[in-house]
């Protein structure tokens, strides 16, 4: 519901929001910070009465009453001028800037703290790696972080996190960058501190730490496509290809990390079958800039709208989802893609319009979740959702996932347990059916534990002697008591499962 162009009409000032209707947006924005307060809502089904139920209602009221147009609000964390329709938070950002009115943006928090976007610098044409070799740069680290598994199957979050980043300096800089932890984080200092006094001796720092890997890069990497290695392409200066690079590595590392780490759930709940439409829905309701703030530093008119400098505008994707009337995409192959979904507002980036780092982040994504699902399934086990009843913020630091292997390994007669793994960090506070789904996982590792172990009994070179006989009766009883506790523990498991059923 967009206002139609009116180059005739004077351009008038946004209209200010009532002292009622900014007290009931400043008070849906403190609760953002309270996650629990949905709990009691949710379990009665009274949905309305979420947060996310009350901030709908109160912009389809702002809406209605403004018609549509953006509303300035007074919050306990400063004024904002807020569209009300995702169409308009694009036109407004769009024209402000082409008219140059823009300061670089800042991400807002839910506690209303403004911390640094990685600065937007486009990527040239054709950098970005295609698909079809993205595969082969991402076999090795996600294999390592599959192995890395703990012993019930789940991944342990800095676990990830280090995998992730890994593998984001394999795709963006080379090989040669890959054991380089400490570029990630001169990266992620240097984003932190982007618009404050120290970001300059950061990104000196960053730039140092970037120039070996530009000056003779891989050419399977992001950094060689755009020096130009390979036929038919213009290269870029190592200089000049820092920021960009810059951009892409910690956009990479951030959908990598974190927005896999939601499409997995996503496909482990039913909410999505393809890495595609998985993450392209990850991206939608969970945007790692969840709000943004665009301080507006020279005056612009958009349509009819005159916008003063000092104005700041704020672009909060997820309160505007749905006011359109937008479905939740179809959740089979043919959904929505990530990169489809990132050529408008960047869920990952501060630009005002589109961002090809953006989008080739989504596509790394998309691939990871791809190299993943087909060598396990994954399994949420907190916090316990259904694809009918998604949340409204899913922290992917706070999210178990388990992996669960497709198949068993072949009986060959070796035992084929896996590596030793760290034992799982306590739980408290998990609902019973996120102890049932643990204990499930259990179960399973012990039935494929008592399987390999028969299958060594049963191999032919414990018959030569009279000790290699005692050897296999040995293995053959922890092949039984290992099968009898995988029974045991699934049986407990299925009575935490179904009591967490009646509870909920």
């Amino acid at each position: 519901m967009t206002t139609a162009e009116s180059p005739a009409t004077t351009a008038r000032r946004p209209a200010t929001a009532w002292p009622l209707e900014n007290a009931v947006f400043s008070a849906a924005m403190v609760a953002q910070r309270l996650p629990w307060v949905d709990a009691p809502a949710r379990a009665l089904g009274l949905d309305a009465l979420t947060r996310e139920g009350v901030t709908h209602r109160l912009l389809a009221f702002l809406r209605h009453t403004r018609s549509g147009r953006p509303v300035q609000l007074r919050t306990p964390f400063g004024p904002f001028l807020l569209p009300l329709a995702a169409a308009d938070a694009a036109g407004l950002l769009a024209r402000a800037d082409e008219a140059g009115a823009l300061a670089p943006a800042v991400g807002l928090t839910a506690g209303g703290q403004r911390y640094g976007l990685s600065p937007h610098v486009p990527l040239p044409r054709d950098a970005a790696v295609p698909a079809a070799e993205l595969r082969a740069l991402l076999a090795e680290d996600v294999d390592r972080v599959i192995a890395a598994r703990r012993g019930d199957g789940t991944l342990e979050w800095h676990d990830w996190q280090r995998g992730m980043q890994r593998l984001g300096r394999r795709v963006v800089a080379g090989a040669t960058a890959v054991e380089d932890t400490l570029l990630s984080e001169v990266l992620a200092a240097a984003t932190a501190a982007a618009d404050s006094r120290s970001y300059e001796g950061r990104a000196t720092a960053l730039r140092r730490r970037l120039a070996p890997y530009l000056a003779a890069p891989d050419p399977a990497s992001l950094a060689g496509r755009m020096s130009g290695q390979g036929a038919g392409r213009q290269g870029t200066e190592p200089e000049e290809a820092v920021p960009a690079v810059a951009h892409a590595l910690g956009l990479v590392s951030e959908a990598a990390a974190g927005t896999v780490l939601q499409a997995l759930a996503l496909i482990a709940v039913g909410a999505a079958e393809s890495p595609e439409a998985a993450v392209a829905e990850a991206l939608r309701r969970w945007p790692p800039v969840a709000a943004a703030v665009y301080p507006v530093r020279a005056d612009f008119v958009w349509q009819d709208l005159e916008v003063a400098a000092g104005t700041e505008i704020l672009r909060v994707p997820g309160w505007l989802r749905g006011l359109d009337g937008e479905g939740r995409p179809d959740p089979g192959p043919s959904g929505t893609s990530a990169t489809a979904l990132t050529s408008g507002m960047p869920p990952l980036c501060g630009a005002p319009t589109g961002c090809a780092a953006t989008r080739f982040a989504a596509l790394v994504a998309e691939q990871v979740v791809r190299a993943v699902t087909e060598a396990a399934r994954p399994v949420v086990i907190a916090p316990q959702f259904t694809a009918d009843r998604l949340p409204d913020t899913l922290d992917p630091r706070t999210l178990v996932v388990a992996l669960e292997d497709l198949a068993a390994r072949p009986g060959d007669g070796r035992v084929t347990v896996g590596m030793p793994t760290a034992v799982p960090v306590s739980a408290f506070g998990y609902a019973p059916a996120a102890y049932g789904a643990l204990a499930h996982a259990s179960a399973d590792r012990l039935e494929r534990h008592a399987e390999s172990l028969a299958a060594c009994a049963g191999n032919s070179g414990w018959s030569t002697d009279e000790e290699g006989e005692r050897f296999r009766v040995a293995l053959l009883s922890h092949a039984e008591r290992c099968a009898t506790a995988a029974d045991g523990v699934r049986r407990a498991a299925k009575r935490l499962t179904d009591r967490g059923g009646r509870d909920s």
